[in-house]
């Protein structure tokens, strides 16, 4: 059966390719009581499916390509191992005959208690292995449940695969960030989540707020992911799928006709020189910002170091982590943002953020968590100050709204350099530190954030969430997040004019810096600086090298006098025009 599903685009393009369920099987498997005439037959069933799923792993094995990587072997024989575990093969037949549980329940139970025993390893190696028990029970699980079971996919086949999902934590998607997946969709979350920044960071077609996705299709059913729209097509017709392949092709070859701007000045087309950025979650990305002619990292989240994880990285591996970004960026300027942990980018282990607080967004998170964690903020203030001596470094401090705020992290940037200078330690004595424009106190009251700090960045995503009061993860309220708010259009025009005004470098390194619609409203609104993920990067360069100042100033202005939502889209399409 065809049928579609509508959502909201994070990452434009069109992919086809093949369903991969993910799902966590804790939260999918349900409990329920065995009658004691069965209870023999639930045990067989059990046995059944760990016997499949071997057989599976011995075939998966004997089709080992002679070329493939080592670790493919031994990654299936250690699956094999843990299925083999007594504590695995043997326990939950014991929990179906004492509990009269059905299978799938006792299963799960015994992986949960073995993953708590790994949790309380030392070695990190060693305890990331929890990995590989909740994998080989899923491929038990699936068998259980009737679902299809997948062989690993291989590089190649990975690109035909589309994640569905219920919800993606950011944690979840830095790990995809591994694989080279065709497309993601999920049933919840915002537009602007960072889930969905992450997914746009990837440069695929990814769908969110689909809300049935993860319940209506099924594992291997052939999608159409349409990233433009927001469009789902599960199983397409013949003519429908010829027409998105033609799409698709038109769609390459665009982005291959970019790629010709890589080394083409960033400049509007009345020579205005304009500044071009990257955004990126992890070290491996810079290649990526180079690639796309990045002028330099404009933004490094420096959070996606602590996710997924129990224990808080170390200052010499964060250190290695800021090192290689500033030696990849080869001089140009790297913007490293300190911990913006909480709301939905969570910790876990010794840094755990509080999961159940009324309203994370506004609770302990970025600044206010690392001022109230002065010992691990101090371990990573040194490591980006170490860093600096490798390149051109900087300090973002986020979620600034308090003076006190700013002036408690200048006293600890001064203690990490005493406790750098005692132990003999090369650093950028000169280096310089901004901070996020993204609470309405802080664009409100700037004069007094420009008299401390050296540059300055708007972070619209939370600008836009704090101004409108809407949740940016909720995909609920989702259709109420507008960039083109005039209230929202106002602070930013008045924080960019301020700001420039006063002489203190600014640039914009939220969503709306790689949104190509918004690229000649900033513009007009006098910025002059864009950070953005690399996948955007090109597309917004080519808009600014079409564009003359002298004739989007004006118009820019307009939009922002304009307090008619219909009116503005009308002056935007004429911006656009």
């Amino acid at each position: 059966m065809n049928f579609v599903l509508h959502g909201h685009a994070v990452s434009s393009g069109i992919t086809v390719g093949y369903a991969h369920l993910v799902s966590t099987a804790r939260l999918e498997v349900a409990h329920y009581e065995i009658a004691e005439a069965d209870i023999e037959a639930e045990i067989e069933r059990f046995d059944r499916a760990m016997r499949s799923a071997q057989d599976e792993l011995a075939s998966l094995k004997q089709h080992i390509a002679a070329d493939a990587p080592a670790e493919l072997e031994a990654f299936l024989d250690l699956h094999r191992m843990i299925l083999d575990d007594s504590a695995l093969a043997q326990a939950p037949r014991e929990l179906i005959r004492s509990r009269r549980a059905n299978a799938e329940w006792a299963l799960v139970q015994q992986m949960e208690r073995l993953v708590e025993r790994f949790e309380e390893i030392e070695d990190p190696y060693l305890r990331e292995r929890k990995a590989d028990v909740q994998h080989a029970v899923e491929r038990v699980l699936k068998v259980l449940t009737g679902a299809q079971t997948l062989a690993e996919p291989t590089a190649a086949e990975e690109q035909k695969l589309i994640v569905v999902a219920h919800d993606l934590s950011p944690g979840d998607m830095i790990l995809f960030k591994r694989h080279r997946y065709g497309g993601f969709v999920t049933d919840v979350g915002g537009v602007t989540s960072h889930t969905a920044i992450v997914a746009r960071s990837l440069g695929i077609p990814a769908i969110v707020g689909l809300h049935h996705a993860r319940q209506t299709v099924a594992e291997g059913e052939l999608l159409i992911v349409d990233g433009v729209q927001g469009v789902l097509i599960v199983n397409p017709d013949p003519l429908v799928l010829a027409e998105y392949r033609s799409r698709q092709a038109e769609l390459k070859a665009a982005r291959q006709r970019l790629k010709r701007l890589k080394k083409t000045p960033s400049a509007t087309a009345d020579g205005t020189p304009i500044e071009l950025y990257a955004n990126i979650e992890l070290p491996q990305d810079a290649p990526e910002a180079l690639e796309a002619g990045a002028q330099g990292v404009g933004l490094f989240r420096t959070e996606f170091l602590f996710l997924n994880r129990r224990d808080l990285p170390g200052e010499d591996e964060q250190f290695e982590a800021y090192r290689q970004v500033a030696a990849a960026m080869k001089g140009r300027p790297v913007v490293l943002r300190t911990l913006d942990a909480g709301a939905d980018k969570a910790m876990n282990g010794d840094g755990e953020t509080a999961q159940n607080i009324p309203n994370p967004a506004m609770g302990l998170r970025a600044i206010r968590f690392c001022l109230a964690e002065p010992q691990m903020f101090l371990t990573q203030l040194r490591a980006i100050l170490r860093a600096s001596h490798y390149g051109r470094v900087r300090i973002l401090l986020p979620m600034l709204a308090h003076v006190h705020e700013i002036e408690q992290t200048l006293a600890l940037i001064r203690q990490a350099k005493q406790q750098l200078d005692e132990r003999g330690l090369p650093y950028d004595r000169e280096v310089q530190v901004g901070g996020m424009i993204e609470i309405p106190a802080a664009a409100l009251a700037l004069p007094i954030f420009m008299r401390r700090l050296d540059f300055l960045s708007i972070g619209t995503n939370d600008l836009i969430q704090y101004t409108l009061a809407i949740d940016r993860t909720d995909d609920a309220v989702a259709h109420l997040y507008d960039p083109l708010h005039p209230a929202v259009l106002t602070l930013v025009a008045n924080t960019i004019q301020s700001a420039t005004r006063g002489g203190v470098p600014i640039a914009v390194c939220g969503e709306m810096a790689g949104d190509l619609q918004l690229t000649r409203l900033l513009l007009g609104l006098g910025l002059r600086n864009f950070s953005m993920h690399p996948s955007q990067l090109l597309a917004i360069k080519e808009r600014i090298l079409h564009t003359t100042l002298g004739e989007v100033q004006a118009l820019a202005q307009r939009v922002l006098r304009n307090t008619d939502p219909a009116k503005t889209r009308e002056l935007l399409a004429k911006l656009n025009a």
